[in-house]
């Protein structure tokens, strides 16, 4: 069904950004990688920032139950992400890191998974946007 909407709605590119939404936002078990998958589709352009936040960031807004699985795989998967985004887009990357930066809200274990996605981003050679946040976020 859903490539048979895809193929009728293509060219549409603000119900291509639901349709992309709703796919991130599936509890599944392991929906991580159907959004990593998507991350190929013909629909998604990292250059965009509407897909961006249509797939990235609202996999990583709302979908908690995914994205703060208790392996750090999404906050791994963010990570990645924005290392990617912010030579493309440093604004957009910058938005990005907000759900990392809430780490002190979560257990223990949780803080600690986000805070090493974080120093993790510091490590690399960042746009001033998101090197402020990151540096807040860890100060």
């Amino acid at each position: 069904a859903l490539q048979s909407f895809y193929a009728d709605w293509k060219d549409e590119a603000l119900v291509i950004n639901q349709w992309l939404a709703i796919q991130e936002g599936s509890s599944t078990e392991n929906n991580l990688a159907r959004v990593q998958s998507l991350l190929e589709h013909d629909a998604f352009d990292m250059t965009n920032p509407n897909k961006v936040r249509s797939l990235i960031g609202a996999f990583c807004t709302l979908n908690p139950d995914n994205f703060h699985k208790a392996d750090g795989s999404g906050y791994e998967f963010l990570a990645d992400q924005i290392i990617k985004l912010d030579a493309l887009n440093p604004q957009t990357a910058s938005r990005m890191v907000n759900p990392l930066t809430r780490w002190k809200r979560y257990d223990k274990a949780r803080q600690e998974l986000m805070k090493e996605q974080l120093e993790r981003i510091g490590q690399h050679d960042l746009s001033n946007d998101v090197r402020e946040i990151v540096n807040k976020s860890l100060a």
